[in-house]
């Protein structure tokens, strides 16, 4: 027979915390509460610095696959872009999304991309922004829903590294998990 856990027989179950009552780690917990957030500055300079210790192809790509992050910090969309985007056709989304990644060189991922590596010649910059996003864009291209969900994602990206062979074996991998992602 189970004894009922009282506070007389088990004292260590609840903790007084100034005269209140609270479970045991609540004070772990409220201690925590006081982190604070890291700046929207400290954010993007931590995937700069991250994408700054690979080679300009990969960092290209892994600041790529981060956009939707780095724009959000930065508070992108803004309010009435928002506003504009709610009210495209299917059609006029596409296009918009077309033109997001044909013209990807020139906006803010060039900027990202050149804090990564301020040594790199701009139009090498831009070559590799462009290469990043139409690896990416190949890789969703080659995925075909037809079997294992994982082993599409991988043959998906295979194809894709046959197409872009100078990209490192982390940052096909990282595409593999981008692709998963975005195709579940």
């Amino acid at each position: 027979m189970r004894s009922k856990c009282t506070l007389a027989r088990c004292p260590g179950a609840l903790r007084s915390i100034k005269g209140g009552v609270e479970p045991v780690g609540a004070r772990a917990r409220q201690r925590g509460m006081n982190r604070t957030e890291p700046s929207a500055e400290e954010q993007i300079e931590a995937f700069i610095t991250s994408a700054a210790k690979q080679p300009l192809l990969d960092a290209a790509f892994e600041l790529w696959r981060w956009r939707y992050r780095l724009d959000s910090i930065e508070g992108r969309p803004t309010a009435e872009e928002v506003r504009i985007n709610r009210t495209l056709s299917p059609q006029q989304m596409a296009e918009k999304y077309r033109y997001d990644r044909d013209h990807a060189h020139e906006g803010s991922m060039f900027g990202y991309v050149k804090r990564a590596h301020p040594r790199a010649d701009d139009n090498a910059i831009r070559q590799a922004i462009i290469t990043a996003v139409k690896f990416e864009g190949a890789a969703e291209a080659h995925f075909k829903w037809d079997g294992d969900f994982w082993d599409c994602v991988v043959r998906a990206v295979a194809q894709a590294a046959a197409e872009y062979p100078d990209f490192l074996e982390t940052t096909y991998r990282d595409a593999r998990n981008n692709l998963a992602y975005y195709m579940k």
